[in-house]
């Protein structure tokens, strides 16, 4: 889930979500029989190899999440809390939703390891 600062936006950032595996190329063929029975995003290849296969579009991202929910072990706060980050994303009427909005984002990045992630300031 990205919170990307972006001016022309209402509130000045652009809620981006998204769902991404990484597997690396020596695996392409077994990992591109996966992406083939998900066909719900698009793979791409990074400058150091890795495949990654990339789920951005909102009605996309809610179908894999049902379809995989009733499986999921180790992330399962991601799936509940994506699946509330998308609801709320769609009934922002004023900056006080924003602003709840954004709070659920934060917790939800706070969950996922990230090395490169960077700290924003927040306000609407």
């Amino acid at each position: 889930m990205r919170l990307k600062p972006n001016k022309s936006y209402k509130y000045g950032f652009q809620i981006a979500p998204y769902i991404v595996f990484f597997q690396s190329n020596k695996e392409r063929l077994k990992f591109q029989k996966i992406c083939d029975l998900i066909q719900l995003g698009y793979v791409r290849k990074r400058k150091d190899g890795i495949l990654e296969y990339i789920i951005s579009r909102q009605k996309a991202i809610i179908e894999f999440l049902c379809w995989i929910k009733p499986y999921v072990i180790i992330k399962k706060q991601q799936v509940a809390l994506m699946e509330e980050i998308l609801k709320k994303k769609e009934t922002i009427n004023d900056s006080k939703d924003f602003s709840e909005l954004m709070q659920l984002i934060d917790k939800f990045r706070e969950l996922n390891y990230s090395k490169k992630r960077k700290r924003h300031i927040l306000t609407p």
